[in-house]
């Protein structure tokens, strides 16, 4: 039995390996044991186990090497391969420069922090020192309208009546001693604006006399002062208006026989201012009579002993009934 034992006995362990007992083993006498052949004792069977795992880890330094196998080894492998994480898109948002300096303003931007008042002041008084941009700009500036300059003649009479104190008479001379300023102002700007709508500056006789309809209200809503000197202004105003209206009357009476005075209801209209500013109008009344002939004596009138007169060959045409009611003429002309 121990002859078989000792021939089918398995090899003696020679391998270096880190598990093998010669290097766990530390001290000579256990590494002389390791090293003795199994055949020196045949009481017992030599039975070898397969080599086992040591729970400690070797370290780097345990043979003296520091090899990149031995760190391979030591470390755990990753469980999955590493996710590359795309980059959040960043906000592209302008940044301020660092360098800023201060600066003017550029023209377009100057323009627009200013008020029509500032405008209108500042390109006065650069028209003022350059003459020929003063005449660029009147002939490049369109054509006040009847409205809009109505418009500016209002905001002069709102000043006016603004400027009137409270309580008390409006027309007496504390009244007018407070208001006087505005009053002049309003009455130089109406004197400025009229002969822009007056030939041969304005050809439209239509455009003329709307614009004259409506600056006459204007001296209308005046007030007529207790004292009597200072009425001259009103008094003026109108004069100044009526040889305006006159102008036109007879400019308008020149062209296509009055035609254009027949539209509109002129002839009531400027009846209307005579009487509400006593009778201070008649010369433009005169005038649109001379130019029509429809509001003379002549017409109501007739001369004595004379025909009566009968409708003027221009009305007839007016009315369409030119030539109905004559013979007609038989024969040779």
């Amino acid at each position: 039995m121990n002859v078989i034992n000792q021939n089918f006995a398995p090899p003696p362990h020679l391998l270096n390996n880190r598990l093998s007992p010669s290097r766990n083993s530390t001290s000579p006498g256990c590494s002389q044991r390791n090293l003795r052949s199994p055949l020196a004792d045949t009481r017992f069977p030599v039975v070898f186990s397969p080599p086992t795992m040591s729970g400690r880890k070797r370290k780097a330094d345990d043979d003296g090497s520091s090899g990149g196998d031995d760190d391979r080894m030591s470390a755990s492998p990753s469980g999955s391969p590493a996710v590359q994480t795309r980059p959040l898109p960043r906000h592209s948002t302008k940044r301020m420069r660092t360098n800023v300096s201060g600066r003017p303003l550029p023209l377009p931007r100057l323009l627009e922090t200013l008020s029509a008042d500032e405008m209108r002041s500042m390109l006065q008084q650069i028209c003022e020192r350059h003459p020929d941009i003063g005449h660029e700009v009147v002939t490049a500036a369109p054509r006040p309208s009847v409205q809009s300059t109505l418009e500016v003649l209002g905001k002069y009479e709102s000043a006016f009546q603004s400027a009137f104190p409270f309580g008390g008479r409006p027309s007496s001379d504390y009244a007018y001693n407070r208001v006087r300023q505005q009053l002049v102002e309003l009455l130089e700007s109406l004197k400025d604006f009229t002969p822009h709508f007056l030939p041969p500056n304005e050809s439209q006789a239509a455009t003329s006399l709307t614009f004259l309809d409506g600056a006459t209200d204007f001296i209308h809503r005046l007030p007529d002062w207790d004292t009597f000197q200072h009425n001259r202004h009103k008094q003026e105003a109108y004069e100044e208006m009526a040889k305006a209206w006159a102008v036109v009357f007879r400019e308008a009476g020149k062209k296509a026989g009055g035609m254009q005075l027949s539209y509109g209801n002129w002839d009531q209209k400027i009846t209307k201012h005579n009487e509400i500013s006593g009778g201070r109008m008649q010369e433009a009344v005169n005038e649109l009579r001379g130019s029509l002939n429809w509001m003379g004596s002549e017409g109501s009138n007739p001369a004595a002993g004379g025909p009566p007169d009968t409708m003027s060959v221009r009305q007839q045409l007016l009315n369409g009934t030119y030539g109905f009611g004559s013979p007609a003429q038989v024969g040779a002309w």
